[in-house]
């Protein structure tokens, strides 16, 4: 007697038998048909979402989680160089560009350092640096808000240090020393 006989025989002698052996493999199909569309619902909104943030990117769709309005305009609009009739107009240009991103994202300012005369100034840049503290969440929005606004500027460095004790600065509070800089237009 062979192994197929061996088993038909077996469930035509015990029919309860067969009854739960059919069950079992029904449930076996129902569970891996739940679990395969189960699957597949995920990965269909996971390429949603990564089709939002691709269409976001592209500038096609307004950012309203980065606290913009449903109508704001998404392009930067300005001049792309530092305004003034001086560099040093130029440099007091950069400093409140600067320090009203700061202060508008509840930052302190300790400290300030214009640089005009700085390894860039030949082509036209000024450095500003500058000593504040800020919360930590705001630390990247301070950080968009300086590269994605105009005049166009660039962080050319940035350091950041935790408080050292609880009790030197608020709760929260990164110290942070930023170096940015933009191009001067120069005089008209």
């Amino acid at each position: 007697m062979n192994m197929s006989q061996l088993f038909t025989a077996f469930l035509t002698r015990f029919p309860a038998g067969a009854a739960i052996l059919y069950a079992g493999v029904v449930m076996v199909f129902a569970i891996t048909a739940w679990t395969t569309v189960a699957e597949i619902l995920q990965r269909r909104e996971a390429v949603a979402a990564t089709a939002a943030t691709l269409s976001q990117l592209e500038g096609r769709s307004p950012a309203v989680s980065r606290g913009r309005g449903k109508d704001a305009d998404t392009v930067a609009t300005g001049s792309p160089l530092l305004d003034g009739a001086t560099v040093t107009v130029g440099g007091a240009n950069l400093l409140q560009r600067v320090a009203s991103s700061i202060t508008r994202l509840g930052g302190n300012i300790l400290y300030t350092q214009v640089d005009l005369d700085g390894p860039q100034a030949k082509d036209g840049f000024v450095s500003v640096t500058v000593n504040c503290e800020v919360e930590q969440p705001a630390l990247q929005q301070l950080l968009y808000d300086l590269e994605a606004g105009m005049p166009f500027l660039f962080i050319d460095q940035l350091v950041a240090q935790g408080p050292a004790a609880p009790a030197v600065t608020p709760e929260g509070k990164l110290r942070v020393v930023i170096s940015v800089s933009g191009q001067w237009q120069g005089s008209k």
